[in-house]
């Protein structure tokens, strides 16, 4: 039997926002429990919460950069359930009339081709706190630093069929709210959680299957296999004349696998009210006028950018405009070198090798883009060749020096480029390989090009790689030919 999977993602975004959504208290990750809740976090009696307006602004950009509706109009009401870590026994949300309507981002498929994911809308809400149970002995600790931290809840359609177009839609996500600057989008800290909807049918089936909801899974990789875990776990539960029961399930990474946490709440569970502490929200269409000539350039117009003015491949532009930050970093270097093809190189080559290895993120960089600039004109003017190029890169990202000119000059590395010398070099090397010279002379004039790499090898080692290159070789070839 052929089966398709249907997904959904809900894609929980804490705002960058410095105070919380109703209250003054701090959001700044790292503090002590329990340290930055304060009485309107709490649902003291006789407190009122107050709107962020930054987390509204925050939200109204998210969604004029998903091509959304932005209603005029949008309403905060309560979501009661009682949770340890839920002390006013309600969350605060949207449900009937969100901030954001309506919208879609485009995904870039592995096999080629973009597929359009729809938004089905967005809404600002309250976080909880957090409950701890690893560290209490049979007990359970509650943190209530992150209740009342703004979240935007990003509600998609079911549109995804694969667990590799859900990581793609989150991706895409997570690089327009870093782009915007509305969220850091740090999963390992929370700042962007996911919850994936997962229901499997038969190709060709309209109806949908029975839908299970994996909560709360914080990685790229682990929202790839958690959804297909729970794809054959659906399967083969069919298959074998069982029933796909709607519930909750939360994704282990230890056993990589999905268990049961509860049965699936449905909206009249939560008996959704509207928040009589909040007025409704009415935007000005000038506000929102106002707020869309403030949005820097996106991924997209980023890589249409890169690609048609700047000559770049459709895989190096994307690449290059997955990060706000690296993005960036490319610009300025290309800005400063004058050449995007070889700029584009070294950042998606020995910038993105090194942090990876070092485990850094790219404004972390040790190498600044005005230092590989430099270093990109040294190669350019043919001042070092390619191999010198990369010992400059490698002690300007340990810090030894601060430009390329400086390791150069400390180094001895700059290129020969004096034919003289260079002769010289090549007529010591021939005198001391008489043998390689007589296989040359009598080898036929096809396999003379690959026999000629161990003269030029020869000559770079004695020179200390500073030869030029095409000198070494255009000089090696005349004067063998001439023997």
């Amino acid at each position: 039997m052929q089966w398709e999977a249907v997904i959904g993602l809900e894609v929980h975004v804490q705002l960058a926002t410095a105070s919380k959504i109703f209250s003054g208290a701090s959001t700044a990750f790292g503090a002590a429990p329990n340290s930055q809740a304060c009485e309107i976090d709490l649902g003291l009696p006789g407190v009122l919460p107050v709107l962020n307006e930054k987390a509204v602004e925050m939200a109204v950009l998210f969604g004029l950069a998903t091509h959304a509706d932005i209603p005029e109009r949008s309403v905060f009401e309560r979501k009661n359930y009682f949770y340890p870590d839920l002390p006013k026994g309600y969350q605060t949300s949207q449900m009937a009339e969100p901030i954001v309507g309506p919208g879609y981002v485009d995904i870039p498929l592995e096999q080629g081709g973009i597929k359009r994911v729809r938004i089905h809308h967005a809404h600002l809400e309250e976080d909880a706190g957090k409950s701890l149970h690893e560290d209490f002995h049979g007990m359970t600790g509650i943190d209530l630093n992150r209740a009342g931290t703004p979240l935007l809840e990003v509600v998609s359609e079911p549109d995804m069929n694969s667990a590799k177009e859900a990581v793609a839609y989150l991706k895409a996500i997570h690089s327009l709210i870093t782009y915007l600057g509305i969220s850091d989008g740090n999963m390992a800290e929370g700042s962007m959680r996911c919850d994936a909807n997962v229901s499997v049918r038969l190709k060709g089936e309209p109806k949908l299957g029975t839908r299970c909801e994996i909560k709360n899974v914080n990685s790229f990789r682990f929202v790839e296999k958690a959804i297909n875990h729970e794809i054959e776990r659906q399967i083969e539960l069919i298959e074998d004349g069982g029933r796909v029961v709607q519930e909750t399930r939360l994704y282990d990474p230890d056993k990589d696998e999905t268990r049961s946490m509860r049965s699936k709440e449905e909206a009249n569970d939560y008996r959704y009210f509207p928040c009589p502490d909040l007025l409704p929200l009415v935007l000005d269409p000038a506000y929102i006028d106002h707020l869309r000539s403030t949005l820097p350039e996106l991924p997209d117009q980023k890589r249409e950018r890169f690609t048609q003015q700047l000559g770049l491949s459709d895989y190096d532009a994307g690449v290059l405009s997955s990060s706000r930050a690296l993005a960036d970093y490319f610009d300025r270097a290309t800005q400063l070198c004058g050449d995007a093809k070889l700029a584009a190189n070294w950042v998606t080559g020995e910038v993105a090798a090194s942090l990876n290895r070092d485990g850094l993120d790219i404004t972390q960089s040790p190498v600044a883009p005005e230092q590989l600039a430099g270093l990109i004109k040294r190669l350019q003017d043919n001042t070092i060749n390619g191999k010198a190029a990369k010992q400059v890169f490698a002690a300007l990202w340990a810090e030894e020096a601060h430009t390329a000119d400086e390791v150069i000059e400390a180094k001895g590395l700059k290129q020969v480029t004096d034919t003289g010398a260079i002769e010289a070099i090549i007529d010591q090397i021939l005198q001391d390989n008489p043998a390689q010279v007589e296989q040359y002379r009598s080898a036929e004039e096809d396999k003379r090009g690959k026999m000629i790499g161990f003269f030029v090898g020869q000559v770079m080692k004695a020179s200390r790689g500073t030869a030029n290159p095409q000198a070494v070789n255009q000089l090696l070839k005349t004067k063998l030919d001439a023997l």
